[in-house]
């Protein structure tokens, strides 16, 4: 299978729909250097070191696709109290149901008034599919990008004085407190 990289989708790992049987499919990925900068630009990162993923690939109900598989990726950001670098190790599991667009499948349930129905603890609805195709790599980013943390701190830093805390700022009279004594005639 061919790899594309475009500034919308720096990860991609394209695969053909038509080609995946009942029996899943276990395929690694791993992102090349381009890639990787690609996806620090995309998340907002200073650096993306590695991105690898373990993935098991099968045909779900008639025409829809399961991805199934481990993501593990090593990413540098800055520290939102002293902006020094925070190395992060992301390891997550993940699953995506893909269904044909206009598949009974991806239809959203709906209540009585037309709300729609979705259970928090409960599985994602599928995400539909123009084409022969989905892109098992975009998936894999975007469980990466999820996973991200973004107050990163560096270990045992903490936010040592807030803004409410100051003395100076409780020393002042509220800007409400002229119109105290405004009558209105």
């Amino acid at each position: 299978m061919t790899r594309v990289m475009n500034d919308e989708i720096p990860f991609s790992y394209p695969v053909k729909v038509g080609h995946i049987s009942a029996n899943p499919v276990e395929v690694r990925v791993e992102a090349s250097p381009e890639e990787l900068t690609g996806l620090a630009r995309l998340w907002r990162v200073n650096e993306v070191r590695s991105l690898k993923a373990t993935l098991s690939i099968a045909r779900w109900k008639k025409d829809g696709v399961r991805l199934k598989g481990h993501v593990d990726a090593a990413i540098v950001q800055s520290c939102v109290v002293t902006l020094e670098p925070v190395e992060t190790e992301i390891s997550e599991d993940f699953e995506q149901i893909f269904v044909p667009e206009g598949s009974k499948l991806a239809r959203l349930m709906t209540g009585e008034q037309g709300e729609i129905v979705l259970d928090p603890d409960g599985p994602d609805i599928p995400e539909p599919f123009t084409g022969d195709s989905i892109d098992a790599g975009e998936a894999v980013a975007e469980c990466v990008a999820l996973a991200i943390d973004p107050y990163p701190r560096k270990q045992g830093i903490e936010f040592s004085a807030h803004i409410e805390d100051d003395e100076a700022t409780s020393a002042k009279p509220s800007p409400f407190a002229v119109l105290k004594d405004w009558k209105k005639d």
